[in-house]
């Protein structure tokens, strides 16, 4: 009896050991792969009540998961060098699409942001999600911090051109999550206070001129925003139906595809922006902040792998792509519960969507590469 138990034991850690030496293989963190795959996990089971029951579209999400699964995977080994080599290139190839949509991008929903190549349609703004904080970190990585006001200007083009041409498509929420991704490189690099201050005050003065360049639909968003019920029927429609979701769950929630919001089709965009609304009407308050505490461990976990890096571009960028994941959810659900406009942000690795799941994945794969080879940067 005692021998079989030691023998079992003695397989047990042979099974551990032979996955330790696979996760080192792969050059991926293990803790951060866990929290990625029980959000993605949470987001199918959600994402299958939310869309009616449909396996063709909880299929075709699985699919877009394995694809950034690979992306992740791929990159995790690509040495961090060759990806600080390669942002301006990267950066270039990003700011070319862009200006390619503006003159031959498809056109569907009113907004002309895609490119298609006949075999996959794709939003070159999301590649700049990744090239914006990565040309950031590169034109960083070898001059002194904290910046100074030429490098900040610099910078300032460098983030502002590729958000202009993504902001007239029209597409402000991911203008805004490109924006915040190169933003927090620069303040990761030691801007000071009062620069931030200024810039915040210029920040308001340009919002207020900028306000007669919106489309009015984005500025029928901002006024929604502050009065929902101007508009009930119309503009105000997606607010309230998420926050009757969203209270109408209790603690508790009315059960996995029982939420009579989300199934009675009274609730918009269901399986992509507003799905934080359907967790919370299906699974509660209890639902949702199990979630947040997902998100919480993946993004602590992200921002300790960035801290663990040795060098400027390393730490800039790594820190950057963990705090943007945490706007995104962050933006999410502020939309969703009323604390914040709607925008086009989708809540990550559990709304319904491509590329941006693609993105998101591929840049814990950037991380990841940051992390593992960080004894072999700057070499």
């Amino acid at each position: 009896m005692i021998y079989e138990e030691v023998h079992a034991g003695s397989r047990t850690q042979r099974t551990l050991s032979g996955t330790a030496r696979i996760v080192s293989s792969l050059r991926v963190d293990g803790p951060l792969l866990v929290g990625l795959g029980l959000l993605a996990a949470y987001g199918l089971v959600v994402l299958y009540s939310a869309s009616g029951q449909s396996m063709g579209t909880v299929g075709r999400a699985g699919a877009r998961l394995v694809l950034g699964t690979v992306a992740m995977l791929a990159l995790a080994r690509v040495n961090p060098n060759f990806l600080r080599r390669a942002s301006p290139w990267l950066f270039a190839f990003g700011t070319l699409l862009l200006l390619s949509v503006d003159l031959i991008g498809y056109i569907g929903k009113g907004a002309q942001r895609w490119l298609d190549l006949g075999f996959i349609r794709f939003q070159p703004s999301e590649l700049m999600k990744l090239a914006v904080p990565m040309m950031c970190a590169w034109y960083l990585h070898e001059r002194p911090l904290p910046p100074s006001p030429f490098t900040l200007g610099v910078l300032a083009a460098l983030v502002l051109v590729p958000v202009g041409l993504v902001v007239e498509q029209p597409d402000l929420g991911t203008g805004m999550l490109i924006l915040v991704g190169g933003v927090l490189v620069i303040i990761m690099a030691g801007l000071q206070f009062r620069i931030m201050a200024a810039l915040a005050g210029i920040g308001v003065v340009v919002a207020w001129f900028g306000w007669s360049f919106l489309h009015d639909y984005q500025k029928k968003r901002v006024l929604t925003f502050l009065d929902p019920e101007t508009d009930p029927l119309g503009a105000g429609y997606h607010s309230i139906q998420a926050m009757i979701a969203l209270g109408s769950g209790g603690l508790f929630g009315k059960g996995w595809t029982h939420g009579s919001q989300a199934q009675l089709e009274f609730l918009p965009e269901r399986s992509t922006d507003f799905i934080f609304a359907v967790i919370g009407e299906e699974f509660g308050l209890i639902g949702l902040v199990v979630l947040l505490l997902l998100y919480v461990f993946v993004v602590g976990r992200a921002l300790y792998l960035a801290m663990q890096t040795q060098d400027t571009y390393a730490r800039l960028l790594g820190g950057s792509l963990a705090l943007t994941f945490f706007v995104y959810v962050f933006i999410n659900a502020g939309m969703v519960s009323g604390l914040l406009p709607v925008v086009g942000v989708p809540l990550p690795l559990v709304s319904y969507g491509g590329t941006s799941m693609v993105t998101l994945l591929a840049g814990f794969g950037i991380l990841m590469s940051l992390y593992s080879h960080r004894k072999l940067v700057g070499s």
